[in-house]
């Protein structure tokens, strides 16, 4: 299919590299928040988990009860598996090609462990977790939460030969099974070696893009794989050349613009906010979880 002559491509500002800071066996990359970059509004926080293969009989990952309030986490499962476990009761294990969407809201404990048979047999273990700002309105939301198998979630054929992986928002007539309390847009994306596509994006929102793997060209300049690719907000496209097979992370949100504080898992917009968090928390005001 012929490319779009009235797209404007957004232009890569800056690539932040994802900083290793493995969590005792587990091998993590944190491109967000990173030396140069402390937010990407309203994108907070991005770890990716390996990839790496556990062994039979091991610890899983080291995720247990731990509270958050303010934002939203979304867990893309790659590879291997992952349990979940809540203050509201809510429960799952999500395989490859999965995704979780959790909105911590007022207030949440949350755990995210490897299930019994990972733990057993072992096998291959690749995760992303997103971390999205929430505005100071929905800040004290009501807890949920959504678990995706990968078949919940459609795969979209891409003009150029590509696929992308439909999580949240809307996509030339399709809508994805998460109805983001933000509007915030979320997908997976793959290109195969030799694929040119260009994705629509709505002037003035920002754009997450992050490559898991591969070698592509984002607006025709080069990017590099556990990359975070920051690009402006002025056009209306952003157009991707792969040189190799890739896997990126690709979505897009309204910008904020509210003053942060931050303190471990708490996000709120205001010192005194956290304060109340922490109170919160330690006077069991999230609930309780025990696994």
């Amino acid at each position: 299919m012929p490319l779009d002559t009235n797209q404007t491509a957004r232009r890569v500002i800056a690539q932040h590299p994802a900083q290793r800071d493995d969590i005792g066996d587990l091998v993590t990359r944190r491109p967000l928040p990173g030396p140069q970059l402390e937010q990407l509004d309203p994108f907070l926080f991005l770890n990716h988990h390996g990839p790496q293969k556990y062994p039979a009989n091991n610890s899983g990952l080291p995720f247990g009860p731990h509270p958050h309030r303010g934002f939203e986490t979304v867990t893309f499962i790659l590879e291997g598996s992952l349990a979940h476990a809540d203050s509201a009761k809510h429960q799952s294990v999500i395989n490859a090609g999965g995704v979780q969407w959790m909105t911590a809201g007022s207030g949440i404990v949350h755990a995210e462990i490897s299930p019994e048979e990972f733990l057993r047999e072992g096998g291959p273990l690749e995760i992303l977790q997103l971390w999205v700002n929430l505005p100071s309105r929905l800040k004290m939301s009501e807890p949920r939460y959504v678990g995706l198998q990968q078949e919940s979630i459609p795969a979209i054929e891409l003009p150029g030969g590509g696929e992308l992986n439909l999580i949240a928002g809307e996509w030339q007539g399709s809508v994805g099974p998460v109805d983001s309390l933000t509007g915030v847009f979320m997908s997976t994306l793959r290109v195969p070696a030799g694929s040119h596509e260009q994705l629509p994006v709505t002037p003035g929102r920002q754009v997450f893009l992050y490559v898991v793997s591969g070698e592509v060209e984002v607006g025709g300049e080069p990017v590099q794989p556990h990359h975070l690719i920051e690009v402006d907000r002025y056009g209306n496209s952003l157009d991707i050349e792969a040189g190799s097979d890739a896997r990126l992370l690709f979505g897009h949100g309204d910008v904020i613009d509210e003053p942060i504080y931050s303190h471990g898992p708490f996000v709120m917009t205001t010192r005194e906010e956290i304060v109340q968090a922490v109170e919160d928390y330690q006077n069991g005001k999230f609930g309780g979880l025990t696994l």
